[in-house]
């Protein structure tokens, strides 16, 4: 049987490894690619399948512009130091990146390790300071 063979009724079969596999995107993404997919006359589908192609052409990319893109993420090449089609490269991808980071590291914990202060919103919604020995302080919030 070929990947796309065809029945009795002769209607085309997808095989397992053609088939569609279903996937979650934030509601923020959804709802952009429903509005942009709107002016382009794609689906909201559509639309995350053709920003998809592209990120995955680009980032499949390993050229000299690709490297300095990279580069300049990781903070060892000036923004500035970009060409244009570089910077908007940069200006797309900066958002995720710091999204990412943000997601997995602890800033008060490492700024207390690194011999400083920081005041946060803990998950209880109380107004906390965590301090440079890392002492931790319940602030008011009426003070």
């Amino acid at each position: 049987m070929t990947a796309a063979s065809t029945g009795r009724s002769g209607a085309r079969r997808k095989s397992k490894k053609d088939a569609d596999r279903a996937t979650r995107f934030s509601a923020e993404l959804f709802e952009s690619a429903q509005a942009v997919g709107e002016v382009e006359n794609r689906s909201a589908r559509q639309q995350l399948e053709y920003w998809a192609k592209i990120g995955r052409s680009f980032t499949a990319r390993s050229s000299a512009s690709r490297s300095r893109v990279e580069a300049s993420l990781a903070g060892k090449l000036e923004r500035q130091a970009l060409t244009d089609d570089e910077a908007v490269a940069f200006d797309a991808e900066f958002p995720a990146r710091i999204a990412e980071s943000l997601a997995v590291t602890d800033v008060p914990a490492e700024r207390s390790a690194a011999g400083f202060s920081s005041v946060y919103i803990d998950d209880d919604g109380q107004l906390v300071q965590l301090g440079a020995d890392g002492s931790v302080t319940t602030l008011d919030a009426d003070t």
